[in-house]
């Protein structure tokens, strides 16, 4: 799948996003990706996670993880692409990424990590902690979209289908704010969609 088609869904299933955005980092953006939208159809999704499993074919993958809550489906679809587990971890109080619900990894067992967007990556680092601790081998890492523009480093094979750099800003240099555009946390927005054609 080439990426002017993974923006072609992306736009027509209500990801794209623009305004002014808080981010959980604390920077500001005025384009957000709400990754989660591409959930709600089947279709979509099943080629968008077709495509994310091709550069891991070969690589023998027995458990695909994703993290709570964006992972969570991508995890499964990925997953039952390769013919593998799909599992999620999720948040422990201290703020770790966990394994619960009775979801284990074998010492040795070939885990690929799902995440629907990469920005700074410390949800995916947190995850292959989890792995790593509980003796997984992680293979790589495959993403919808990588929002760091390629700048994550994670010591595995990191392929996204979607590459994008989207600038962001601390508040006190934000030009969104000093032109007075409202400010709105994305994820706590209620949005209109429109259904793909």
């Amino acid at each position: 799948m080439h990426p002017e088609d993974v923006r072609a869904i992306l736009d027509r299933t209500g990801v794209v996003r623009r305004g002014h955005f808080l981010l959980t980092s604390g920077l500001h953006t005025e384009l957000f990706l709400l990754c989660a939208q591409v959930m709600q159809y089947p279709h979509e999704l099943t080629a968008i996670a077709a495509a994310m499993a091709v550069p891991f074919r070969g690589a023998q993958v027995e458990v695909v993880v994703g993290p709570a809550v964006g992972g969570i489906i991508l995890a499964y679809e990925v997953a039952r692409q390769l013919n593998a587990r799909g599992i999620f971890a999720e948040k422990s109080e201290e703020g770790r990424m966990v394994l619960r619900r009775g979801f284990t990894v074998r010492p040795g067992e070939r885990a690929l990590v799902v995440e629907d967007a990469l920005t700074t990556g410390g949800s995916t680092r947190n995850v292959i902690d989890a792995l790593r601790a509980a003796g997984a081998d992680v293979v790589g890492i495959t993403a919808l979209v990588d929002r760091s523009g390629g700048a994550i480093d994670f010591g595995v094979p990191l392929h996204a289908l979607l590459t994008m750099r989207i600038e962001t800003w601390p508040p006190a240099e934000c030009p969104l704010c000093r032109a007075g555009v409202p400010l709105v946390s994305p994820k706590d927005t209620a949005w209109v969609s429109e259904r793909p054609s």
